[in-house]
This record gives C-alpha cells, sequence and structure tokens, in this order.
C-alpha cells in the first residue's frame, strides 16, 4: 500500500502542480491582455484629449493674439490722450497769460529785446560766443543784418557735407 500511496501523492503532486500552472498561465494571460486593453483604452482617451487641446489652440491663437494687441494700442492710446490732454491744459494756460497785455509786453521785452521810449537797452555778449559763431560762419554774426544769418542757414542746410 505504501507504493500505492507514494504513486497517488506523486500523481496527485504533479497533478497540483500543473493545476496551477495552468492557473497562473491563465492568470497572467488574463492581466496581460486587460493591461493590453486599459492602455490602448487610454492611449485613445490621451490621443483624442491631445488632438481636442491642439484644435483649441490653434483655434483660439490668432484672437488671442488679436485681443492682446488691441489692449496695448488701446492701452497707447489712452496714454496718447492724457499728454494731450496735459498738452491742452498748458496750451490753455499759455493763451490765458498771453491776452493780459503786461505778460505780452514782458515777452516781447525778453525775446525781442523791445524798449519803450526812453529807455536805454544794452546787449551783452560773450566774447568766447562771439569767436565761436565767427568760427561758424567766417564772419562776426552780430555785424550782419539777420535776414544774412538766416539766408547762410538754409544755404547750409542744403549741403549734404555740412
Amino acid at each position: 500500500m505504501a507504493g500505492n500511496r507514494d504513486r497517488f501523492s506523486t500523481f496527485s503532486t504533479a497533478t497540483r502542480l500543473k493545476q496551477l500552472g495552468e492557473r497562473t498561465a491563465a492568470h497572467v494571460y488574463r492581466s496581460q491582455s486587460r493591461r493590453q486593453v486599459r492602455r490602448s483604452r487610454l492611449t485613445g482617451r490621451a490621443a483624442l484629449l491631445v488632438l481636442v487641446l491642439c484644435t483649441l489652440v490653434v483655434a483660439l491663437a490668432y484672437p488671442m493674439r488679436q485681443y492682446v494687441s488691441q489692449r496695448a494700442e488701446i492701452a497707447e492710446q489712452q496714454r496718447d490722450a492724457v499728454t494731450a490732454r496735459d498738452r491742452l491744459e498748458r496750451l490753455r494756460d499759455e493763451k490765458a497769460r498771453w491776452q493780459d497785455d503786461a505778460y505780452a509786453e514782458q515777452q516781447a521785452r525778453k525775446h525781442l529785446h523791445f524798449l519803450r521810449p526812453g529807455e536805454i537797452g544794452y546787449v551783452m555778449t560773450d566774447p568766447g560766443a562771439e569767436a565761436a559763431e565767427r568760427h561758424r560762419t567766417g564772419q562776426a554774426g552780430p555785424n550782419r543784418p539777420w535776414y544774412s544769418n538766416v539766408w547762410d542757414g538754409v544755404d547750409k542746410a542744403d549741403r549734404p557735407g555740412d
């Protein structure tokens, strides 16, 4: 009987191992097929998601660029408007000042060297400036009539080398 029992236990162990191997192989095969199914399903979703995102980026790129450039242009126009408003205020103030006869007289005395009857005017010249003017024009500026100086300036502006 002992021989029969050894044969039976050997047979049953071999059978058990074989069945265990088959179950393990089936389990591994099932898990691999599940992974492949999952991978392919996940890859399809990921591909669709990437495709949708790329489409959105392409579709929205130009409008976003236009939006940003228009916002920058609006900001620049607002800065220009503020600058123009400030300049307008300065010009209105200057116009109001020019309406005053005392201011007009002050400016005429300052810039045009006007004098009232009976006043004596003095013009102070800088010798260094006079020498520089003589070197620049070739003649003394104060000794020439004003229109000669203007005409020489126009002639010099026309010459490309000067």
